[in-house]
This record gives structure tokens, C-alpha cells and sequence, in this order.
């Protein structure tokens, strides 16, 4: 029996550190798409979907991810969990892969890689993400859980720091569950000192002039990024 695998994207043009930002534009493709069209590269994803607030000032972030023929799914702003818990209901997912929208150079391999690992261990959730246990970039890779434990965490998340942040609720409760993370398997991807998630204006400006396209490989975008530090240094 084949699994329903769907990655859903957190999206919002709300962000108090940097506002608008899902639209920002690297190389003339808004973030929002560069993350689309990466994930498009994934072999193990079955579907992609935006999870986005329901309100007016993310109706051009909608209108956006229409035109490029994304699936959206529009909820609470406030409460994150419950707006993903029901896209994931929606979408009848059995695997749910959490994809941050300020990740532009999200790595479909990374994401393929993820996939494996948690199906062939029995874990309740799995990441590379961030550089926690692991010597990933921030920024490369995502997180991945089953639908029972989505559901445990929105049954059991009380707390606003729960509802808001997805998987804090498996971290403040790490005896309950099974977490898992794992290494690149490549050496030059095993470098947990970059960081290239968009959060700041600082952040955005690293990649004004970045000339590389969601086609481009994570070993290309990684040698542009050293590239860039060695005419600095």
C-alpha cells in the first residue's frame, strides 16, 4: 500500500523581523517560489501544499501561489498547529514533511534523504533542518512526522508556545517520543556553521545579487556561497 508523503509549507506575509518577506525576490523568483520549485525536485514527495492565514494582508501571498498553480490551504495565523493539523487532514496525508518558507535553498535530496531515514526507522518525528545532533546547514532540509503523532501533538499542544511553534510541543516532551536525526552523506554538505534561511534584512541581502536558480544543485549554491566568502575575506 502506497503513502500519501505531503510537505506542507508554512507561509506568511506577517513576519515581524521581516515583513513581506515570502515575496521577496532572489534573482527576480520570490522565495515562496524558489521553495516550491525546489521541492518539486523531491522524488519522495507526493504533494506540496502552502498552509497560509486566512486574512487579508496574505490574500496577495494567495493570489501569488495560485498564479504559479500551487495548492494552498488558508487557516489560523495565530494557531499554526491546528491551521497544519487540518491541511494535513485536507490533504488526507500520512506522512507530513514541515517545510519552512524562508528556506529558499531547501535541498530536494536532503528532503529525499530525510524521507528514507524516517521510513526505515521507526521514529515519531525526524529532522535536518538546523545543525542540532547533526552537521547539516540551517537551512537545507526539513522535518518529517506520521499522522498519529501530528494528531497526539494537536490533541495534547495547551500551551501558546505549542500552538505556535509546531514540534515544541515533541521537544519540551522528548520522553515521549521517538526523535531522530542524521548526518549529509556527502562531506561538502557537512557544514553546520551556514545558515541559509532568510529571516532578517541582513539575511536577504547576503543574496541581492545571487545568480543561481531553483535548478541549481545545493553543491553549486554551496560553492557561490564560499565563493562570495573568500572575496570578502
Amino acid at each position: 500500500m502506497k503513502h500519501n508523503i505531503v510537505a506542507i509549507v508554512q507561509a506568511r506575509m506577517g513576519s515581524s523581523r521581516l515583513p513581506a518577506k515570502a515575496l521577496l525576490q532572489i534573482n527576480d523568483i520570490p522565495i515562496v517560489e524558489w521553495v516550491y520549485q525546489r521541492l518539486t525536485l523531491s522524488k519522495k514527495i507526493d504533494q506540496i501544499i502552502f498552509a497560509i492565514p486566512d486574512n487579508k494582508k496574505d490574500d496577495i501571498l494567495f493570489k501569488f501561489l495560485e498564479s504559479i498553480n500551487a495548492n494552498v490551504f488558508r487557516g489560523s495565523e495565530e494557531d499554526v498547529l491546528d491551521r497544519f493539523y487540518k491541511a494535513s487532514q485536507k490533504y488526507e496525508a500520512d506522512y507530513i514533511i514541515r517545510v519552512c518558507a524562508d528556506n529558499p535553498f531547501i535541498d530536494p535530496d536532503s528532503v529525499n534523504d530525510l524521507v528514507d531515514y524516517f521510513l526505515s526507522n521507526k521514529y515519531d518525528y525526524a529532522y535536518n533542518h538546523i545543525p542540532r545532533d547533526n552537521l547539516y546547514p540551517d537551512g537545507v532540509g526539513a522535518e518529517i512526522t506520521n499522522r498519529k503523532t501530528l494528531k497526539t501533538i494537536n490533541d495534547n499542544a495547551d500551551k501558546v508556545e505549542y500552538r505556535e511553534h509546531l514540534f515544541n510541543y515533541i521537544w519540551s516532551n522528548k520522553n515521549k517520543f521517538k526523535i531522530g536525526t542524521f548526518n549529509p552523506k556527502h562531506k561538502w554538505l557537512q557544514r553546520p556553521e551556514l545558515r541559509l534561511d532568510i529571516d532578517t534584512m541582513n539575511d536577504y541581502k547576503q543574496y541581492n545579487n545571487f545568480p543561481l536558480r531553483p535548478i541549481n544543485s545545493m553543491k553549486e549554491i554551496i560553492q557561490y556561497i564560499d565563493s562570495l566568502d573568500s572575496e570578502m575575506s
